[in-house]
């Protein structure tokens, strides 16, 4: 369904974002670059379901970050548990300050579905870093096809990031839903650039 042009009603206690969608066909030549100060790339195979949603609610609380939490525990623990999805994370002195999850369960494609660093993180280098090891990791599998997708509601700077990394727009999306600090129990004094309309 297409909208007119105009404006369109977002009901109380829902939010509305633009959805972009981006892909790359063959990896860039961009250079690599050293990790920030002490903290290294790691693989997590299969992990923890409980240390996932602590790293994915640091990384994405800030944003609304909803899309796991909500999920039952069988759920999720059916994509943790599968070796075609792949979990990393930016690991320093025993703390973990980025999540990077790459999905390869369709065959030749790859969605990096979380990327995003601690808020202690951004403007260190450490996402343009974990980018450099997502492409690396991403195009060392058979793939013909890397995609993603980020929306309105995420930092301003990652659309343009994701641009200048070499992803291609190639569609977009308007999506309503429940906003998780209305529906959901997330602390409200979360995501200040979004206001609440209760119901």
């Amino acid at each position: 369904m297409s909208l007119s042009d105009g404006y369109h009603d977002v009901p109380r206690g829902k939010v509305a974002t633009i959805v972009t969608f981006l892909e790359m066909r063959r990896k860039p030549d961009i250079p690599d670059l050293a990790p920030p100060d002490g903290w290294h790339l790691k693989r997590h195979e299969a992990p923890d379901r409980d240390w996932y949603l602590r790293l994915f609610r640091a990384v994405g609380n800030d944003w609304l970050w909803f899309g796991r939490t909500i999920l039952t525990a069988d759920a999720l623990d059916e994509i943790l548990q599968n070796p075609k999805v792949h979990v990393f994370s930016l690991h320093k002195d025993g703390q973990d300050g980025a999540l990077l999850e790459l999905d390869f369960r369709t065959p030749g494609h790859c969605e990096l579905a979380y990327f995003g660093v601690i808020p202690e993180l951004i403007g260190t280098g450490a996402g343009r870093y974990l980018m450099t090891c997502a492409l690396d990791a991403a195009w060392r599998q058979p793939i013909t096809r890397l995609h993603l997708h980020t929306c309105t509601m995420d930092s301003p700077q990652a659309l343009p990031f994701y641009r200048r990394t070499g992803f291609v727009p190639y569609d977009q999306k308007v999506e309503i839903y429940d906003d998780p600090r209305v529906h959901m129990g997330y602390d409200r004094a979360l995501a200040p650039h979004l206001p609440i309309y209760d119901p």
